[in-house]
């Protein structure tokens, strides 16, 4: 134990005693210090303060020096308890770093426009539940189509980040955003699969839609199904396709169909956390998120996502438990 903390304290305890005042604390609040800097423990300290007491005190009861036996024992533990508490605030602090950094390359990374071309509304919103967002939604544009991927990741962090940039990439390499989205799944499968690990898994859909033919084109990889919803009917219809979930098998077939919109006609694209809502009451019924769909037709598509997600939001208490992603596309003429 260093000689010069004991003659410090010494001479601080024999002021503060002799004198009792504010500058006496303060000499004991900048000692402590010290104290830190030298990783002196609780128990320890309180061996310094017995030996400085003996010494400045004379006559000190016995039954008070024997309780500072007890009071090391106790410190002992404290001191134990104290450390492994650190230690995991320090993995805490470091884990909000590393999703911190996730996020941020997220958000460079990952950074996508939502394209404008006349005839079509498009209205797109993601909303993560925690820091970090396992949704992912890109588009691709040229002069008569546009390419939207949905994708919900199924792992956390930098490496959920990393397989987003993959995906990315994937849609980026095809030629242009008319090509057929089950050779737009193929190709990104085929990267993916060669990149994750066992314990990570991605389900995609991705769709394009011609402004000249008003058709789109959909294939999904194991994605919750789009909608489409038929003015002329007044009713939702299933986009349902097969396809496995990427990254599983380097060699999949996946399969395009395609559905032709009618003015005013929208499909809805959506991750589970817009299915699988809870309330505390159980799961929200798909027919209840159609119906909140359906009371907001005749807006813009982005006022309908935004409408959905706040009408959602409120069913839950306000509590959002998965990431919320939404995107609405809109026959507008």
């Amino acid at each position: 134990m260093p000689q010069e903390v004991e003659r410090q304290y010494k001479a601080i305890l024999r002021n503060y005693l002799e004198q009792q005042n504010e500058l006496n604390l303060y000499e004991g609040q900048t000692f402590s210090k010290q104290l830190i800097q030298k990783n002196i423990s609780p128990e320890e300290m309180i061996g310094i303060h017995r030996a400085a007491l003996e010494e400045v005190v004379s006559d000190i009861p016995e039954t008070i020096d024997h309780s500072f036996d007890l009071l090391i024992e106790v410190m002992v533990r404290y001191g134990l308890a104290l450390h492994e508490h650190q230690n995991l605030i320090q993995k805490q602090e470091n884990f909000r770093i590393e999703m911190d950094l996730a996020a941020n390359v997220q958000r460079t990374l990952l950074k996508t426009t939502v394209p404008e071309l006349d005839g079509l509304d498009i209205g797109m919103l993601s909303v993560p539940a925690k820091e970090m967002n396992g949704d992912y939604v890109h588009f691709l544009s040229d002069s008569h189509s546009v390419g939207i991927g949905v994708a919900d990741v199924i792992g956390k962090g930098i490496p959920a980040a990393l397989c987003m940039s993959m995906i990315k990439n994937g849609m980026d390499s095809v030629d242009g955003a008319h090509v057929d989205p089950a050779i737009v799944l193929d190709v990104i499968n085929r990267i993916v699969e060669r990149s994750v690990t066992d314990s990570m898994f991605v389900s995609m859909i991705y769709g394009s839609y011609d402004v000249t033919t008003h058709t789109f084109t959909y294939a999904s990889a194991g994605h919750e199904p789009a909608l489409h919803y038929s003015v002329r009917e007044g009713a939702f219809h299933e986009l349902f396709v097969k396809g496995l979930l990427l990254g599983v098998l380097p060699q999949t077939t996946y399969q395009s169909q395609a559905v032709q919109l009618e003015k005013d006609d929208f499909v809805v694209l959506m991750t589970d956390g817009v299915t699988e809502c809870r309330s505390q009451d159980g799961f929200i019924e798909m027919e209840k998120v159609m119906q909140i769909i359906e009371d907001v037709k005749t807006e813009s598509a982005q006022e309908m996502v935004e409408y959905v997600y706040k009408e959602l939001i409120l069913l839950q208490d306000f509590e959002l438990r998965d990431d919320f992603t939404l995107v609405i596309i809109k026959r507008a003429v």
